[in-house]
């Protein structure tokens, strides 16, 4: 049974407009009440969404790179350290541990990233 109170989980979405220019956009995913693992209690929970893979990625220090797009439709998730992105129009956001990037420029102009204050950790999970 869904829970009405349950709040939604916020996720930052990266994408490419039809003229490939890349851009973030915050997005929710809904939660409902589910008996997930019996006997232990109700979880809120999103709809699934299919994965092909995962890997943890390292930025070393005073890496940089150029714009680029995403090599595939992916979950980026900051882990540890602080990671600045960049969209191609010139946005430019922070993100820091617990932070969620839903990466789905996969066309067009693409983004860029860096580590801020040093190494940086973050699990991509590839989306199907």
């Amino acid at each position: 049974m869904a829970n009405p109170d349950t709040t939604p989980v916020k996720c930052t979405r990266l994408y490419a407009d039809p003229a490939g220019e890349s851009h973030f956009e915050e997005i929710e995913f809904n939660l409902s009440s589910v008996q997930y693992a019996p006997p232990a209690p109700a979880l809120d929970i999103s709809e699934p969404t299919a994965a092909s893979s995962f890997f943890w990625l390292r930025f070393p220090r005073d890496w940089t790179d150029a714009a680029h797009p995403s090599p595939s439709r992916q979950l980026f998730i900051v882990i540890e350290g602080k990671v600045e992105g960049w969209t191609s129009g010139g946005e430019t956001r922070v993100f820091g541990p617990g932070d969620r990037l839903l990466m789905e420029d996969t066309s067009g102009k693409g983004h860029g990233a860096r580590p801020l204050q040093g190494e940086a950790l973050a699990i991509v999970v590839v989306l199907q």
